[in-house]
């Protein structure tokens, strides 16, 4: 490779990494060092891919701690004799840069959303090249390019042919500042997250990806080396439950449709709860009741589902003044409306058997509703409604049930059969049908926003709703728009977008100007990386088919749910087009922890405890920042930041430059301190090595702070002239490649070393190097240290026994007291138990 100006380093007396890391960076930059050759099959292939960012315009601290220790890893996978692929791109559409054109209109500014993404993709690129990451640009992408969302809209039209995309009204909650759709996790305490709006419920007519016809294949984790967390996340969000669906019939004439998972129950159910928003609540309710059910029903509409259903807000509901009766027990049962219940989960009306379950349970004691036990645990004395403290959830047997009593019944371990006999009643009597439901609603994927994806479909009078024809793919986003200060999307106003031809029968149309959710962009983003330029194709089928699916995905947890489901969803569709044979995008998941403040809170401008790495960086260098950041806890889990711990890593960078480039004081190699050095080389090879397979960054850094240690103790004249030091130097830089790659590499090349140490092998151990001669035991009485003794390593529990005994300290404090227990703890400690 291209070796720097040498004698500029050699003018550098001590470590200075304001001026050795970008020389390295450009020289690896010159030298195209980490540019992948994806048709090289000398190696083994490893796609490696950390989770792109939106470009905010610039790079937090958080952005560091998700990534370097992810190209850490990645770079030792390389020097394990991998050809890594490790791209880097920019998830670039979103609402952040509309609402700062927008906010720039209201204040008489012309800002537009493509010039200031691009600004700042320009930006954030030079950010991340100052991290000495080994990202791949040659392959790079932002995904609000054409050449990049014209194959959302392919997708998009495929899905369409394949039944997968389709149109209908939906509730959704609408953001009146922003002007457009809010997913539930965005709406917080009925307010939009982003513009602190009231949040209203609109029904909508909106286009939707039938992610529900993947259900259970997407419970199927097989295969996956996945967070557990991660797994149980989204088997939650799925929510498969098997019950029955039964039809309880109302007064007003009209059927209500109940899905229960506990039929064995229904003979419990003393009244229906319909969700504010059924089909039906008007059609039960009686005219003294109207005023109450409108008013409760408006106030449902300005809150979220996740708030709504949050296990900690008090329920709260109101009476329609209409009546069902219980299919089962012939009970005439009133019908209520309340917020916890939703009309996108099964049918938007549930049976409550308040004894049997604790939300019910709460609603019947808040309103003064019947309370009929219909499962008593056996041994225990008989339930009653009146007296009952809390709802009763676990196995018993079935009472008040008719000829059902004393079934046993119930759910998990030790349950009868109870369930499973009542729905073949059910079914038999034609009062019911057993069925599967999922909580999981599908993908609603349009957004009432200008800076996204178009979704490539038009209104016809004449054809009705028609998709674009593929050769007339992309469906430009327009840049030649004006941004109003009401938030309303432009693309309504642009008529040379807005007015167009159909496709079917030539006549006018109309463009469809809502555009696709930005999470379309992150779902399969991962495969155009390996040809981003393609303009035949969305993917380039031999590279696809040699580099997918991803070895190793890395990112926060907060995406366990949307992108990662999303992710899988749209690799199971992919591989039903024939464009791949796997299903699984990621076969190994890692997620990383937050980074926070000094504070212990959440980075914020608030709260002034924001850490800028570009400071960090001009201070430290960017391998001090790496370091510590990989170094200041369990990746999973995150810390604080804290400016002491950094110093601590910054002092421990400078004595390994001593340790390399400093004097050694005058002395001999001799054979006790040639195999220190490499007892102490190889062990840290052994340590390192299942840390970086572990993810264990921090121990990682400890292990080579204890080589440094090691090496440091035992350098002198002689040593240093050793093959045993030349060694472990050679190691030790090779294990630091990862972490600190510009300090290694400088010192790899003023050791006189070929080419760039991250081209180098990873260093492996001799077993045999690992045993030492000699051990240090630590002598403990009553469980305080007062001596330290060295003894062969093979020495037997006698012999460390009696050596303890006989050292002069030790001695000290057996003169006055009689041992009373001894314990001997090979390898480790002697403790004597004295009174």
């Amino acid at each position: 490779m291209h070796t720097p100006d040498q004698e500029a380093g050699d003018r550098a007396q001590g470590y200075n990494p304001r001026e050795l890391e970008p020389r390295w960076q450009d020289a690896w930059e010159r030298d195209g060092l980490y540019r992948t050759d994806l048709e090289n099959d000398d190696k083994p292939r490893y796609y490696f891919l950390t989770m792109f960012p939106y470009p905010s315009g610039n790079l937090h601290v958080g952005h560091w701690y998700a990534e370097t220790p992810a190209d850490a890893a990645a770079r030792y996978l390389r020097m394990r004799g991998n050809n890594v692929f490790f791209p880097m791109g920019y998830d670039a559409f979103g609402l952040p840069a509309e609402n700062a054109a927008i906010q720039a209109a209201r204040n008489g500014d012309d800002v537009h959303p493509a010039r200031l993404t691009r600004e700042r993709i320009a930006f954030m690129t030079t950010q991340f090249k100052r991290m000495g990451a080994m990202f791949d640009w040659s392959r790079t992408l932002a995904t609000c390019e054409p050449e990049y969302y014209r194959w959302n809209q392919w997708f998009f039209l495929k899905m369409w042919e394949k039944g997968l995309a389709y149109r209908k009204e939906s509730y959704v909650n609408w953001d009146p500042v922003d002007q457009t759709v809010l997913a539930n996790e965005q709406v917080i305490d009925g307010r939009g997250e982003r513009s602190g709006a009231l949040v209203e419920r609109r029904l909508m007519p909106q286009w939707h990806f039938a992610i529900t016809q993947y259900a259970d294949e997407l419970l199927d984790f097989s295969g996956l080396d996945w967070p557990e967390r991660v797994k149980t996340m989204q088997t939650n969000w799925i929510g498969r439950s098997e019950g029955a669906e039964v039809r309880f019939q109302a007064e007003s004439g009209d059927a209500i449709d109940v899905f229960t998972t506990r039929p064995d129950t229904l003979w419990g159910a003393t009244f229906l709860v319909l969700a504010p928003e059924h089909r039906l609540v008007d059609a039960v309710t009686s005219a003294e009741q109207a005023n109450a059910v409108r008013s409760y029903v408006e106030q449902a509409g300005r809150m979220s589902e996740i708030d709504r259903t949050s296990e900690t807000r008090e329920k709260t509901g109101v009476f329609t003044g209409g009546y069902a009766t219980n299919p089962i027990s012939g009970a005439r049962i009133p019908i209520w409306i309340a917020d916890y219940v939703l009309v996108t989960y099964g049918s938007g009306a549930i049976m409550a058997v308040p004894a049997h379950d604790e939300r019910d349970f709460a609603f019947a004691r808040a309103y003064g509703l019947e309370v009929l036990p219909v499962v008593q645990p056996e041994g225990e004395e008989p339930l009653e409604g009146a007296t009952m403290t809390e709802a009763y959830s676990g196995n018993g047997v079935m009472v008040n049930s008719g000829a059902f009593d004393g079934t046993p019944t119930g759910k998990g371990e030790g349950a009868g059969d109870g369930i499973s006999r009542v729905i073949d009643w059910l079914e038999s009597e034609g009062i019911g049908t057993r069925k599967v439901t999922y909580r999981l609603r599908d993908w609603l994927i349009s957004r009432q926003r200008y800076w996204g994806t178009p979704i490539p479909m038009l209104y016809c009078d004449t054809c009705g709703v028609v998709p674009e024809k593929e050769e007339n793919l992309p469906v430009v986003l327009p840049e030649d728009v004006a941004f109003m200060p009401t938030g309303e999307s432009p693309l309504k106003s642009h008529e040379a977008f807005l007015h167009a031809t159909c496709p079917s029968c030539g006549g006018a149309a109309r463009r469809e100007t809502d555009t696709m959710d930005t999470f379309m962009d992150s779902s399969w983003y991962w495969f155009r990386y390996l040809d981003p330029h393609n303009d035949r194709a969305a993917t380039t089928p031999e590279l696809t088919a040699r580099w997918t699916p991803v070895q190793t995905y890395t990112g926060g947890i907060e995406h366990a749910i949307l992108h990662l489901m999303y992710a899988r969803f749209f690799t199971k569709v992919m591989r039903d087009l024939g464009l791949i044979e796997h299903g699984e995008p990621f076969l190994r998941l890692r997620n990383q922890g937050m980074i926070l403040g000094e504070d212990g809170e959440k980075m914020s401008k608030r709260r002034g405890n924001v850490v800028d790495p570009d400071d960090l960086v001009a201070k430290y260098g960017a391998d001090a920042v790496r370091a510590y950041l990989m170094f200041i806890g369990p990746w999973d889990q995150g810390g604080p930041w804290n400016y002491q711990g950094i110093e601590g890593i910054v002092r421990f960078l400078g004595r390994l430059w001593t340790l390399f480039e400093g004097p050694a004081a005058p002395g001999e190699a001799t054979d006790d301190a040639v195999s220190s050095v490499r007892r102490a080389a190889h062990t840290a090879v052994k340590e390192v090595t299942e840390d970086f397979e572990a993810f264990q960054f921090n121990t990682a850094v400890a292990e080579l702070m204890t080589l440094q240690n090691a090496l440091a103790k035992t350098k002198n004249a002689g040593v240093v002239e050793h093959a045993a030091w030349q060694e472990a130097r050679s190691m030790m830089l090779r294990l630091l490649a990862p972490i600190a790659p510009h300090l290694a590499e400088e010192l790899w090349h003023r050791a006189g070393g070929s080419g760039s140490v991250h081209l180098e092998t990873w260093p492996s151990y001799d077993p045999a190097a690992l045993v030492a001669d000699e051990i240090e035991l630590v002598v403990q009485i009553n469980g305080k240290v007062r001596a330290r003794i060295t003894l062969p390593a093979d020495a037997d529990e006698a012999t460390a026994l009696a050596a303890a005994k006989a050292d002069p300290n030790v001695e000290k404090y057996l003169a006055s007291g009689t041992i009373r227990r001894e314990i001997v703890v090979p390898g480790k400690l002697v403790n004597l138990v004295v009174n």
